[in-house]
């Protein structure tokens, strides 16, 4: 019976499933021709235009605006539109050229000197108070017109030479102590050589613009080696190099001023001293505390350490003596700070005095470029016109000196 009956039904399932699937063809095909006929038909119309027979997708996105963005909060971002670009300004017209003329462009060099100018005390202060008025530049003898006149901070050169030798604590101490103040006073522009000195002058840092190449110099003096301070064998060394570099030169002495054991005597230094140029020392004693420690207690025969076995107090007024007379000679100043408060003050009266110069500008009345060296001569007048007068605080006149250079070396051009 089973077997008999499951032909007949899947016969009849078979045709049936056939009908279904002819139907839906035909379906499919005549709802695929009532979509694409009306996007011919409307082809005219924007991409925009929603069609109305054509079924809507949830998910789809409106078009963005002519300007690129979105019409809502939801969709692409933003691109603003590009606006036209404006149109380029015309050409300026030239001028007519006219006949016979040729073309040619007109140049006029002007040259302009600037002459720095130190005005110091024979002491070495330097005078602050001085105006445009108070100046006269000549060239070739010939009186110039200033174009500009400032005050300002100058660069150094110079060299510090320090006592470190194997004498007493309190000497380290102090040379140690104004060696790194001075240090802190130097600026960017500053050229500077630090020397030490015991039996034989050590050159510890060349000529240098770098302030922590000084104070690393500075660090090397920990352990001294020799008792014997030869200052004027050091003193002559370092005058000597100095002579070989341009320009004005300074020298920092930081020192007790007891010369133990030099080749050269006092009368020899002092001759070197006098025939140097462009040179200034500046004196700093040191060991002042110790001297009045040992005056009153009676040991000034080793306040210098052995090699200073036998010295008495007149020893060191000689000492104080040599450094002043270093000074004077030069131009420099000599200090003798006390406390350690003292020494802040004093290299900061230092770096004021060695420092500060007037700069003066002119353009010359000889304008020719021929490469000439031209001798210049700085003056100081009072503002009649007659010569300066300066006062110290008592009243009294103190002489001063005018510091410039001497001439220069006009530009040389080639027609």
């Amino acid at each position: 019976m089973f077997f008999t009956i499951w032909p007949q039904k899947a016969t009849r399932i078979a045709h049936f499933c056939a009908k279904s699937l002819s139907f839906l063809l035909m379906l499919t095909l005549v709802t695929g021709s009532s979509i694409s006929l009306p996007a011919q038909d409307n082809s005219g119309q924007s991409p925009n235009t929603p069609t109305p027979n054509a079924q809507q997708n949830p998910n789809q996105q409106e078009a963005p605006p002519e300007a690129g963005g979105p019409n809502n909060d939801t969709g692409p971002y933003a691109i603003p539109k590009k606006g036209e670009a404006e149109p380029p300004p015309p050409p300026p017209d030239r001028p007519k050229k006219v006949e016979g003329m040729p073309d040619y462009s007109i140049r006029v060099d002007v040259p302009l000197v600037t002459v720095p100018v130190m005005v110091t005390t024979k002491d070495g202060q330097f005078i602050s108070t001085l105006k445009k008025e108070n100046f006269r530049v000549f060239e070739d003898g010939t009186k110039q017109n200033i174009a500009d006149f400032k005050v300002e901070d100058a660069p150094i050169t110079a060299v510090l030479l320090v006592e470190f030798a194997s004498t007493s604590y309190p000497l380290l101490i102090d040379a140690l102590r104004a060696s790194y103040i001075f240090a802190s006073t130097l600026k960017k522009d500053d050229w500077v050589a630090v020397v030490s000195y015991d039996m034989k002058p050590d050159l510890l840092v060349d000529f240098t613009q770098d302030k922590n190449a000084v104070m690393g110099g500075l660090n090397t003096l920990r352990m001294p080696g020799f008792s014997e301070t030869n200052l004027f064998d050091a003193l002559y060394d370092t005058l000597d190099r100095l002579d070989r570099v341009e320009g004005h030169k300074y020298v920092v002495l930081v020192s007790s001023g007891i010369d133990t054991f030099s080749k050269l005597n006092l009368d020899q230094i002092t001759k070197k001293v006098k025939s140097t140029h462009d040179i200034t020392i500046i004196s700093v004693s040191i060991g002042w505390l110790l001297r009045e420690y040992c005056e009153t207690h009676g040991c000034t025969g080793m306040s210098h350490g052995i090699a200073s076995m036998g010295m008495q107090s007149i020893d060191w007024y000689q000492a104080d003596n040599e450094m002043q007379t270093f000074a004077k000679l030069t131009g420099g100043r000599f200090y003798q700070p006390r406390l350690e408060g003292d020494f802040v003050d004093t290299f900061k009266d230092i770096s004021g005095d060695i420092r500060h110069q007037y700069v003066i500008t002119y353009h010359p009345t000889n304008a020719k470029l021929d490469g000439s060296y031209r001798k210049l001569k700085v003056d100081v007048i009072a503002p009649d016109g007659g010569p300066l007068k300066v006062r110290d605080q008592k009243g009294k006149d103190v002489k001063y000196q005018v510091i410039a250079r001497e001439g220069y070396t006009a530009k040389h051009t080639v027609d």
